[in-house]
């Protein structure tokens, strides 16, 4: 494993980089009866990205809106933003800032803290630059994707029910996959 301290990407610019939420999407998966996954997504309530000189010491701050949660199933949803799970009433947002970056044989990561439900825990985000480029109002802008894996009970999410098959209704890991678009500001 080769770490890396610095890196070079085409088009990146200093500045402070706001996010698009209307172009931009938090998606999750889990397991759901061991036999398939459920899918669901978050709005994005804000996110800035500070970008100095080297990308790997750029700073993040993001905010997700849990309330907005949406599995394609009313039910299931309302049980999700209750007590049993995100528990929105006492803690509508899940947030993240960043503690750091590096590059590991190529792969560019994102590390920081994640909150949800009141809960901080690390997490790694490996992080693929889509490309920058200039929209028809002028505004430059950067897309990227980052995906992470996190133990829902680490961060107090634990209801579950066990199945007369064998396991339960409820994997733990959820994949957390996050497709973000931001615009440079403008001073």
């Amino acid at each position: 494993m080769t770490a890396t301290t610095t890196i070079d990407v085409p088009g990146y610019q200093t500045g402070t980089w706001v996010l698009d939420p209307s172009h931009s999407e938090v998606t999750f998966s889990v397991r759901h009866m061991m036999i398939s996954k459920v899918r669901g997504t978050f709005g994005m309530k804000s996110a800035t990205l500070v970008a100095p000189e080297n990308p790997l010491d750029a700073t993040v701050q993001a905010s997700v809106d849990v309330s907005s949660l949406d599995t394609n199933d009313a039910g299931r949803d309302t049980h999700l933003r209750s007590a049993d799970f995100f528990d929105t009433e006492n803690h509508p947002t899940m947030e993240f800032v960043s503690t750091g970056a590096h590059i590991v044989d190529g792969e560019f990561f994102v590390d920081g803290d994640l909150t949800i439900r009141g809960v901080t825990k690390p997490v790694s985000f490996e992080f693929e630059f889509g490309g920058f480029g200039t929209d028809p109002w002028g505004k430059y802008k950067a897309g990227a994707t980052a995906k992470t894996v996190v133990n829902r009970e680490d961060f107090g999410l634990t209801w579950n029910a066990a199945l007369e098959t064998g396991g339960v209704l409820v994997g733990k890991d959820v994949t957390i996959t996050l497709d973000l678009q931001g615009a440079l500001q403008q001073d």
